[in-house]
Formats: structure tokens, C-alpha cells, sequence
């Protein structure tokens, strides 16, 4: 591929030095990955081998207000490559991370700063985009949320962060093998130990009732396709994937909870309990499933009560997005994937024919920014697959093509044998990947580029 002048010196800025830095420089936030230990069981088992950013599962919550630029000076002290890659973000295409496309790997002992504006507000989280290592060291603990304040947030009470993650450990509390053929030509990589903040559940909440609250939700599991049941609370969703929405109640009061999906969601506590979020296996489920969910979040009232706030106010929306894609103009394309059943099992899935690591393959579309753009993601496979679009935001169209979903996504899913369309404005330009959020499925090969010139 031919770079031009301009992504040369773009992508010079990530070129990795091999100097060990041992602390950030001001106005910087300094993130190493490396081993540690983590307490996930409890004594007398011993602790996890993880690998942890800063000796944390999950690393330091960054957090910076709209408009101000965010400045990570990142250190590799791992045994593996590594880099890292803001899921859900439009940043600029040098700074997204992806080892092989818009950076060089991150080599053991070496370090890269990654320097860049936010362009919008909302919950988003990091993690390494280095193939096929990155299902585990993600699986390992290597993640983190990002937040970019808005100018003027909603006013609440209390903000609660929720960060869910599962874990497959041997008898002795150490992760299993990973991208075993199991997790990569299946499902993925479930485990059945759930932790929030890498926690046991639930997490308790004693708040006075009518207190507002913030719950910022992001599912850092592997594989898992799960339903997030609110149970004794009437919530309002004012963000989907970092972009806010017109405030919704879920149906059945269940979101669908995909690999690196995130929610922000407002509601008012109670006088009386119990009431709380739960985790539901499975993806959506109706009422009537046997199947008993997992507590995540336990709200307890206490203390005397807050007057009534009035109906629900959340973040304004996003002017950087167009309210409407022009179907009628959009380049449109389907993108059948598919799975191979012998040969590498570093390249068992496929795009459109084309597995990855393949930055120097043919882009599955070009387009000229601005550009309006429909993609039929056509899954010919017996496996639910999730897709994630880097550097932009897209609609989930309906089945008849006539109107779309009333929110954002970075990520969507397509259950086995059937085709899911979604819309975007391809006005980011360079090279991005169209990856599954699915990590295993990500790593042996289920991912592809487009490029926006």
C-alpha cells in the first residue's frame, strides 16, 4: 500500500521506542501493561497471573471533559507486541491502534505516545488492537474505560460505574489455554467466574431513595452475548456505545449486551426495594425463561427521601452526526461472512473471502469522504458473530431498508443465517477496520479494511 506524505508523518508518531520511561512527563497519563496478580478467588486459592495496565483489572479510569486533549504515554512490559485501541471512538485514523494498519506493534520494552482531541463526548473503553494476541490480553485483564465528560451533563445524584467481565480459570485460579479451537471455530471464549470491576457480585448501592443516578455500563467480555435486566427500576437510556439518544425505556426491560457494547442509563431510586440491574445469559430472553440471572448491581434504599426530579434529562445530542444518511446516495456493499473448516486456525473466519492480519490485501470498499454508505453484513455461518466499525458510528437499518434504529452503534449482531444492514457517513478518513467484537473471532481472522480518502 502507498502512503501518502501527509499518513506518513501521522503514522511516524507511532513508530515504538525501546526506551524504558519511568514516569509520565506532565500532562500526560502514563499507562504500562505488565504482569501482576489478581485476587478474583477467594484465600486460601491464590491469586491470577493477570496482565493488568498500572497493576489494575480494570486500568485507571481516564476521564477528561469534552474539548481537551488527551495525552497517553503507553509502555509495553509484556512478553508479547501489544498496542492500544479506544473501542467506539472516532479519533483520528494514526491514533486507533490497530497493529499492522495505522501503527507498528508495540514491541516488549518499548513505549509509544498516543496524543489526540476527543471529537465527541461518552463512555468508551481501551484495550491492545494487536492480532492474534489481543482475545488474550484482553482476556487476561488488559482493559479500561474512557470517559469524555460532556460540556453539560445530565445533573445526577451519583454516578455508578459498572464494568462486567468473565473469567475461565483452572483449579489453580489461572486463566485456561487461550484461542483454543473450541473458542475460535465457536462461540468464542465464555467463562463462568463474573466479575464486576473485577469484583464478586453484585455490587451494593445504599442510596437515598429518589436519589438520580448515572450508570455507565460497559461489557468487557470476550465472547459473552448477554440481556441486562433492570429489575425494580423504571430506567431511561440516554447513550448507546458512547452516542447519546433521545432518552428510551428498554423493552421487556432488557438491553442486549454485546462484546464491548456500552449503556449509559439514568434512573431514579426507589423508596423500596429490592431492585437492581441483572445479567441474563443468552443475549435477550423473555420473562418467562427459567433460567435464574445474576445480580450485577443491588440498589439499597436508605436514609430519608430526595423530592422528585421530574422526567429524565439526558446528554444533548451529538451535532457531529448527520440526523439523516441519504440512502438513496449510498454506496452500498455486502459482506458475507464465512467460515473455513480446515487449514490455519489463525484464519478460520473470513470477509468477503479476506482474513486478517491483511493490511496489505485490497480494502473491501473505497470511498471519498462524505460518502454515504450501506453495508449487508450476510453471516453464512452457524454462529452469531458481532461486528464492530472502527472510527465511525453507524444506524442499524430496518429489514425493509425503510428507516433505521433511533440510536448509534459501533457494534452490531448477526445471528447465524441471516443478513443485518446498517448506514453510516464515511467522514473519517484513513484506514479502519470492520473486526469482530467477538475477540476469538477477531484473532483467527474475522476482520477486514476500508479506507476513506
Amino acid at each position: 500500500m502507498m502512503l501518502s506524505r501527509r499518513e506518513l508523518l501521522a503514522s511516524a508518531l507511532l513508530l515504538p521506542s525501546v526506551a524504558r520511561a519511568q514516569s509520565a512527563r506532565d500532562g500526560w497519563t502514563r499507562i504500562e501493561a505488565r504482569p501482576d496478580g489478581l485476587r478474583l478467588l477467594a484465600e486460601p486459592a491464590a491469586q491470577t497471573p493477570a496482565w493488568t495496565y498500572e497493576g489494575k483489572v480494570p486500568g485507571p479510569v481516564l476521564r477528561i471533559r469534552k474539548g481537551e486533549e488527551l495525552r497517553v504515554q503507553f509502555l509495553n512490559h509484556l512478553s508479547q507486541p501489544s498496542s492500544l485501541h479506544v473501542h467506539g471512538m472516532r479519533s483520528p485514523n494514526a491514533m486507533d491502534g490497530v497493529a499492522g494498519l495505522t501503527q507498528t506493534a508495540i514491541p516488549p520494552q518499548g513505549n509509544v505516545d498516543y496524543r489526540f482531541t476527543p471529537p465527541d463526548a461518552g463512555t468508551y473503553w481501551y484495550r491492545p488492537g494487536v492480532y492474534p494476541q489481543l482475545a488474550e490480553q484482553k482476556g487476561r485483564g488488559l482493559y479500561g474505560l474512557l470517559i469524555v465528560d460532556e460540556a453539560s451533563p445530565p445533573p445526577v445524584d451519583r454516578e455508578i460505574l459498572l464494568i462486567l467481565d468473565d473469567w475461565l480459570l483452572d483449579d489453580k485460579g489461572e486463566p485456561r489455554p487461550f484461542l483454543s479451537a473450541t473458542e475460535t471455530r465457536g462461540e468464542g471464549r465464555i467463562g463462568p467466574l463474573v466479575t464486576v470491576n473485577s469484583r464478586p457480585l453484585p455490587q451494593v448501592e445504599k442510596l437515598r431513595p429518589g436519589s438520580r443516578v448515572r450508570v455507565r455500563i460497559l461489557h468487557a467480555c470476550n465472547a459473552r452475548l448477554a440481556g441486562l435486566v433492570f429489575e425494580g427500576l423504571r430506567p431511561s437510556v440516554v447513550a448507546v456505545d458512547g452516542q447519546p439518544c433521545s432518552p428510551f425505556e428498554p423493552a421487556r426491560m432488557t438491553l442486549p449486551a454485546l462484546p464491548g457494547s456500552r449503556f449509559d442509563v439514568i434512573f431514579d431510586v426507589p423508596a423500596t426495594g429490592p431492585s437492581g440491574i441483572f445479567l441474563r445469559a443468552g443475549g435477550l430472553r423473555t420473562a418467562t425463561t427459567q433460567e435464574q440471572p445474576q445480580p450485577l448491581l443491588r440498589i439499597e434504599p436508605e436514609g430519608p427521601p430526595l423530592p422528585d426530579r421530574g422526567p429524565v434529562t439526558g446528554p444533548a445530542l451529538n451535532p457531529a452526526l448527520p440526523p439523516i444518511i441519504k440512502l438513496q446516495d449510498a454506496r452500498r456493499l455486502d459482506i458475507a461472512i464465512e467460515q473455513r473448516k480446515e487449514g490455519d486456525p489463525l484464519r478460520v473466519w473470513s470477509l468477503n473471502g479476506t482474513s486478517w492480519p491483511g493490511a496489505d490485501s485490497r480494502p473491501l470498499l473505497a470511498v471519498k469522504r462524505g460518502q454515504p454508505v450501506s453495508l449487508g453484513f450476510v453471516n453464512r455461518t452457524e454462529v452469531a458473530h458481532v461486528l464492530h466499525l472502527h472510527g465511525h458510528v453507524m444506524r442499524l437499518l430496518h429489514p425493509l431498508d425503510d428507516g433505521w434504529e433511533p440510536y448509534w452503534r459501533d457494534s452490531v449482531i448477526v445471528p447465524p443465517g441471516r443478513t443485518v444492514r446498517v448506514a453510516f457517513l464515511a467522514d473519517n478518513p484513513g484506514r479502519w477496520l470492520i473486526e469482530s467484537a467477538i475477540l476469538e473471532h477477531a484473532a483467527s481472522g474475522l476482520a477486514a479494511w476500508f479506507e476513506v480518502s
